[in-house]
């Protein structure tokens, strides 16, 4: 049975009003895999965390000589499109060039990632960094945000422990003195950067993309309401690909998407529950893929017997 989530009107509301309680280690900034992950309607997820997790993430930046641009995504969660307005706020309030996807308000993680790393192609000033605003597979009331220092992958212990305690020290502080522009103003002055076409292009530098169109292989993914939609379409579009795309549904309560084994709902492709669909359709595809809505996990379906054996 489908547990009961707040509703998006309920976790947007409390996003913008709820202040959190920094003494209540509960509501404090704790960074996990390279970022952090709250609920606004818990206190562990609101404006005043992204306020002081940014400033933090500025004042590092400025201790290790980042001096490039910052790439800015967000995934299709409800609470990162203001969590990445109010990311985008601050960036720009300190003097940091801000790149965002030219496309699509939705940018997944390994476009970010290649994005870092294109940058740095024959520099080694001014390098470059990222975040993203997601909190990977978790369920759609909940929300997350990562860093992604120059090498481009998810930051090290070392640096989350900093931007983690910098951050804290601000949200006890009181973020009124953090800076920030208004949305208008942000959007105006960030730097609109084709992620997805370069990485869509880039594909064919390491991979034989014309080999797979001309094999005929039936393909098939399912985004599952999440950043990958626009990429496989992309990908499909560019590279003449037989690729369906059977789910296309954006929806931040992920209605469409069925219960994990706890009755919650959440874009876990590396659970049978979530991969259910492509799992009925195995029969109509060679190769299926699944991806959470940051696309950093990716679950692959495919038919027993159906290829053929090979020795290496």
């Amino acid at each position: 049975m489908t547990q009961p989530s707040p509703s998006i009107a309920d976790v947007l509301a409390a996003y913008h009003g709820r202040r959190p309680d920094p003494s209540d280690p509960a509501q404090a900034v704790s960074f996990g895999t390279s970022g952090h992950r709250g609920r606004a309607t818990a206190g562990s997820f609101n404006r005043d965390h992204l306020l002081a997790i940014t400033q933090a993430v500025v004042a590092y930046r400025r201790r290790e000589g980042i001096s490039g641009p910052l790439f800015l995504g967000q995934d299709s969660h409800a609470l990162s499109a203001p969590a990445w307005e109010t990311a985008l706020g601050v960036l720009v309030a300190n003097g940091v060039e801000v790149r965002i996807e030219r496309e699509s308000a939705l940018t997944a993680t390994p476009l970010v990632s290649h994005a870092i790393l294109r940058h740095h192609h024959g520099r080694d000033v001014a390098l470059a960094d990222g975040l993203i605003i997601t909190p990977s597979h978790n369920p759609p009331e909940d929300g997350g945000i990562k860093y992604n220092p120059p090498h481009g992958g998810p930051a090290d212990t070392q640096a989350t422990a900093w931007i983690e305690a910098e951050a804290n020290r601000l949200l006890a502080a009181g973020t009124e003195t953090i800076p920030s522009v208004t949305p208008d103003d942000a959007r105006a002055r960030a730097v609109p950067h084709d992620m997805l076409g370069e990485y869509v292009e880039a594909l064919g530098e390491a991979i034989d993309m014309d080999a797979i169109a001309r094999s005929g292989l039936g393909l098939a993914a399912d985004p599952m309401g999440g950043t990958a939609l626009p990429v496989w379409q992309a990908i499909a579009e560019r590279w003449g690909l037989n690729l369906n795309v059977v789910n296309s549904a954006l929806d931040p309560s992920f209605a469409f998407m069925p219960p994990d084994h706890d009755g919650r709902i959440r874009m876990d492709c590396s659970s049978a529950a979530a991969m259910a669909g492509l799992l009925a359709r195995k029969e109509d595809f060679d190769l299926a893929f699944g991806n959470d809505p940051d696309a950093d996990r990716h679950g692959i379906v495919g038919v027993v017997g159906r290829w053929p054996s090979t020795t290496c």
